[in-house]
């Protein structure tokens, strides 16, 4: 240790004798700017400002790994290893911070959020990760050329900061770059310009999603100005405008399209199966589930295969009851808390917002909850969740990351058992250390159907987000390849880029006309 603290002097003061032209108030003010992670809680906006869907996702990755990073350096390290600052004596002046460090100098909390910042944005994006790596690589070189910490700091820091990064994966495991592409092609109408495609933009879906800088329905007149919109305002009858866009999308021979969220998305798909249609998801809610999933996360992935009919067939998960009145999911279904969750978040959601009414549905929900009774495949059961997706979710953790394959013939099933003591802390201690496939109170298998019987306890059940009664006898099961979706062969392509350009164009010459217009009226 001694030798170490030795090198670490020397590295330091010859850090301190170094001179770099111009570098010494850039590296003062950038220094600064890092405090209490203002820097990269800035970078994070701007990428969920501009970015898409993964950018997101990255911005989301890096403030989580940050915050796990920091509580693990501010309220543990630091106050163990106990490491006076250095000297400034050998610094020069001009890089003095205004306000020095009172905190100890082991490990260099500031390297430790810069590193876990860009490594948990590199986990969901490459491209992403690797614009933010340079900024976070300087903000931890100049902790030392500033004279606020030995090197050792700092690459502790590091190490620590890109630890919590790969922490956060095991309990949110980040989405794969594309879904697999062994899925055999299905017949689509090519539809260029989207002549033929009639599309129902719900407006009101997507209230918690980030701003989009057009809306939905002048994004899509600029990728497919062929295309016929029938957009729901405030007051419309959701049902009766989607069975009027797929009415006319089956006279004209053409296409159903839809915008909007998991919700809509399911409605949608239900009445593209009736009428024999082929189905365009634009993603315009928050979370997006089911496009992620098939491989059309932006507007720009469906409005290429639109084009060139490019198209995949996928499942539809049914929960048929004695009572004949079946429930068809394209993501999840549910009984148990999630229902109650989602209705209590419901009932809070206009005043407290999704998000916050989300966090208060859980806390209530986990606090006042009971288990259900139920028979699953002929065996009694007492359970707090019954879970079951739509295909295979991997990797396999608490909160299922994403579906590879749509077309699997196979149902997700898993269960949180209700008979053992302390279930509800024991599986979410669980899944935060990532031992969740160990947990006794926890299952999971892929079956191509489950019979269910005797519930009781659960008047309702989930499915895409909705919730609707429940019945006392259940049979999950699968319509194989059920819709068809369009899905280009490769997504982010070429003619993907064509797209956006075409886009971009579309509205500059509106902007364009809309500026003559005026100037004509001014003279």
């Amino acid at each position: 240790m001694r030798v170490l603290g030795e090198l670490d002097q020397r590295l330091f003061t010859r850090v301190a004798g170094a001179r770099v032209p111009g570098a010494d108030p850039a590296l003062r003010r950038l220094s600064h700017s890092a405090d209490h992670g203002r820097l990269w809680l800035g970078t994070a906006a701007g990428l969920a400002a501009i970015g898409g869907h993964r950018a997101r996702r990255a911005a989301l990755r890096g403030v989580g790994s940050l915050a796990l990073a920091s509580l693990t350096v501010n309220t543990v390290v630091k106050w163990s290893a106990r490491r006076p600052r250095p000297l400034l004596d050998l610094v020069p002046q001009i890089r003095h911070l205004g306000h020095q460090p009172h905190t100890t100098s082991f490990p260099s909390g500031h390297s430790a959020s810069a590193a876990a910042f860009a490594t948990g944005v590199a986990l969901e994006s490459t491209r992403y990760g690797a614009m933010v790596a340079p900024l976070a690589a300087t903000v931890a070189f100049s902790r030392v050329y500033v004279g606020v910490h030995y090197p050792g700091d700092v690459l502790v820091g590091v190490v620590i900061g890109a630890g919590a990064a790969a922490l956060t994966c095991r309990w949110w495991p980040p989405r794969a770059t594309a879904p697999e592409r062994e899925r055999p092609a299905a017949d689509a109408p090519a539809l260029p310009r989207g002549e033929g495609l009639v599309v129902f933009v719900n407006s009101r879906a997507g209230t918690g999603a980030p701003a989009a800088p057009l809306p939905p329905a002048e994004r899509l007149r600029a990728l497919l100005p062929g295309a016929e919109l029938i957009e729901r305002g405030p007051g419309d009858d959701f049902t009766a405008l989607l069975a009027e866009a797929a009415d006319r999308a089956a006279r004209a021979g053409g296409a159903l399209g839809v915008c909007g969220g998991d919700g809509s998305v399911n409605a949608a798909a239900r009445a593209a199966a009736e009428r024999g249609l082929a189905l365009a998801v634009f993603p315009g809610g928050t979370l997006n589930h089911f496009a992620q999933d098939v491989g059309v996360p932006d507007f720009e992935d469906t409005a290429v295969a639109v084009a060139r009919g490019e198209a995949v067939a996928v499942d539809f998960g049914v929960a048929r009851s004695g009572a004949g009145q079946d429930v068809r999911f394209l993501n999840t279904f549910s009984i148990g808390l999630y229902p109650e969750l989602v209705r209590l978040r419901e009932h809070l959601e206009d005043r407290w917002g999704k998000w916050p009414a989300a966090a208060v549905a859980l806390i209530r929900v986990l606090r006042t909850a009971t288990p259900i009774e139920l028979s699953v495949n002929g065996r009694p059961r007492r359970l707090w969740l019954l879970f079951a997706g739509n295909g295979r979710y991997v990797p396999e953790g608490f909160a299922p990351a994403f579906r590879p394959r749509l077309d699997d013939g196979l149902l997700d099933v898993r269960l949180i058992d209700g008979d053992r003591r302390l279930a509800r802390t024991r599986v979410i201690a669980s899944a935060l250390v990532g031992g969740l496939r160990r947990s006794r109170v926890y299952s999971a298998e892929q079956v191509p159907w489950v019979q269910l019987e005797g519930l009781a306890g659960a008047d309702s059940l989930a499915y895409d987000g909705e919730v609707a009664p429940s019945s006392s006898e259940l049979r999950l099961e699968k319509t194989r390849r059920a819709i068809v979706v369009y899905r280009p062969a490769q997504p982010q392509n070429e003619l993907a880029q064509q797209a956006r350009l075409a886009a971009e164009t579309a509205r500059y010459r509106r902007g364009s006309r809309r500026s003559a217009t005026k100037d004509a009226g001014q003279g």
